[in-house]
């Protein structure tokens, strides 16, 4: 069947229009396989760069749920991208413009840091990350970042996004099964 389908009744693959759909999205995947791979950057993730530092922060979840543990990761690089040995960090946690929470300074080997936070209010979050000895005078450089929280609307989004998908696979696939029966019958 597949065979009549790509090759068929004396049809050439490059003329038939399902051919070019069929060979379309393989040349793009064969594509893309076959470049370089680069690490997924996390849905709720952010960077900043002051003076000579570079910090980063993601949540694991990438949506964090409101009264559920997540994964407050941050790496500390040089302007070269390179992770730095060893730092010193402190943090304060904004909500709604009142901190609710400080991590005293604390120092970490091999450029990450990784803690345990619980969300307790939907919405936007401020961290305020503060390296040590990071200024040009051994002063304090502070990265603001924000960080969000899973709504109940969250789940909205995306179911409408997959519904989306699986109605246009859906539409897709009987418009390609009409084709392929109108064609057979025809013969």
């Amino acid at each position: 069947m597949i065979y009549n389908i790509l090759i068929g009744e004396g049809t050439n693959l490059l003329k038939n229009k399902f051919g070019m759909f069929l060979i379309l999205p393989l040349l793009f995947v064969s594509i893309t396989a076959t470049t370089n791979a680069y690490g997924h950057s996390l849905f709720n993730s952010s960077e900043q760069t002051l003076g000579e530092y570079r910090v980063q922060i993601a949540t694991l979840p990438e949506f964090p749920q409101i009264g559920e543990q997540s994964d407050i990761l941050i790496r500390v690089t040089d302007n070269q991208l390179e992770e730095v040995d060893r730092f010193t960090m402190g943090a304060r946690i904004f909500y709604n413009d009142e901190q609710i929470i400080t991590w005293r300074p604390e120092s970490y080997d091999d450029g990450h840091m990784q803690k345990n936070f619980i969300f307790e209010e939907a919405g936007n979050h401020i961290f305020r990350i503060d390296l040590y000895d990071a200024g040009k005078d051994g002063g304090v450089l502070t990265y603001t970042f924000n960080i969000s929280t899973q709504s109940p609307f969250g789940y909205i989004f995306i179911g409408a996004i997959a519904a989306g998908g699986i109605i246009f696979a859906g539409v897709m696939g009987i418009v390609l099964v009409s084709r392929l029966l109108k064609k057979r019958s025809r013969l």
